[in-house]
């Protein structure tokens, strides 16, 4: 399993919209080293990061983040074959598959996001979609703009 990974959602109430979860802030500090020190919980926040790595690997649709004033769930999902995910389901999956490629320190493309939805080579448009309505709603980006194939791009997350 992954540990330590910087990986980043849109907002929380507990960290700025940018903020990695490696850096970790607690309600209640005391109560939470008491917890870190009897080894109930962890001092870095690397929980949502092994979520991500896990929907990857057993091929789930990737958790939905909601943030609420107070509080973060995350909704999780059984499995779901590519014709029965929404595009919401998509895109969010697309955005936290190259969230997670890039702090792994990994590149991102068509080719890698075709393998995590087991899709064929010859569906390499459908994904090249799903990366256009990922891009357009903010959440990834043209690694080198200066590229002008569309082939060969590569993209991060809009963080990055």
């Amino acid at each position: 399993m992954l540990t330590g990974l910087k990986y980043r959602i849109l907002e929380s109430p507990l960290f700025r919209p940018s903020a990695s979860f490696d850096e970790y802030q607690s309600r209640n500090e005391r109560v939470a080293d008491l917890m870190r020190r009897v080894g109930i919980c962890e001092e870095k926040g690397s929980g949502i990061d092994k979520v991500v790595d896990s929907a990857e690997v057993y091929q789930l649709p990737a958790p939905d983040f909601r943030v609420g004033e107070r509080r973060t769930t995350v909704m999780l999902f059984p499995h779901k074959r590519f014709q029965d995910m929404d595009r919401s389901d998509r895109i969010r999956t697309c955005y936290q598959h190259y969230s997670l490629r890039y702090v792994m320190n990994e590149r991102m493309s068509n080719q890698t996001l075709r393998e995590r939805f087991k899709l064929p080579e010859e569906r390499s448009e459908t994904v090249s979609r799903i990366i256009r309505e990922t891009t357009e709603a903010g959440l990834v980006k043209l690694d080198s703009p200066e590229v002008a194939s569309r082939r060969y791009a590569r993209y991060i997350p809009f963080w990055a």
